[in-house]
């Protein structure tokens, strides 16, 4: 399907597909451009993510004109180190749910998230694969080129998504998986945002 107005390709299923590979430029001083593609190699989401900024406030638009918002992630906390980030579908203004980061120990221990719905009940959580290899990773320089992350996302006891990462010194790929999860119990649009704020927040780190 092509946008009428931009003349871009759009996806026509955006946020139902299996898999998804987030791609975003690293050392850029003043922020970071995000593009989030589908297994067809159809771009569904685009972000400009400036850096130093008191609070989170990221926009995903639909392709790079940046004509058509589609998610917004936000935050009311400044400099809150276990920050929660609300999740809003701006073309209905549903509020979709919550991503709140563990605080310290996803700091210094391993990544940690906690997934949480509209109504802001814990229904979940997304966590990096092993305290072992994040701690490699966290003291040793470029230790990401030969142990690439890893997050396992479960609802309950069960993984409906994963999200792996792909490094090279200039780009940083994370390949997202939702086919432990057929039946989107995990809302895609809370799943990608989620990808987005692992590189945004939890880059900060390297």
């Amino acid at each position: 399907m092509v946008n009428s107005e931009t003349g871009v390709e759009q996806p026509t299923n955006r946020f139902q597909q299996t898999s998804y590979l987030v791609r975003s430029k690293l050392l850029r001083l003043f922020g970071g451009a995000f593009h989030i593609y589908d297994e067809q190699g159809s771009l569904v989401l685009y972000c400009e993510q400036k850096r130093f900024k008191l609070k989170e406030d990221i926009r995903l638009y639909s392709d790079e004109t940046q004509q058509e918002e589609l998610l917004h992630i936000s935050t009311q906390s400044i400099f809150d180190i276990a920050g929660a980030y609300d999740v809003q579908d701006s073309t209905t203004g549903e509020h979709i749910g919550t991503l709140k980061r563990a605080g310290l120990s996803s700091t210094f221990l391993r990544d940690q998230w906690e997934i949480m719905d509209a109504e802001g009940t814990r229904t979940g959580q997304i966590m990096e694969d092993s305290i072992v290899k994040a701690l490699i990773r966290r003291f040793l320089e470029n230790a990401s080129l030969i142990l690439p992350q890893k997050y396992h996302v479960t609802l309950g006891d069960k993984t409906v998504a994963t999200y792996r990462q792909r490094f090279n010194p200039i780009i940083l790929k994370l390949a997202v998986d939702f086919s432990p999860d057929p039946e989107a119990h995990f809302d895609r649009r809370l799943g990608l945002a989620a990808a987005v704020l692992l590189n945004v927040v939890e880059g900060r780190q390297s």
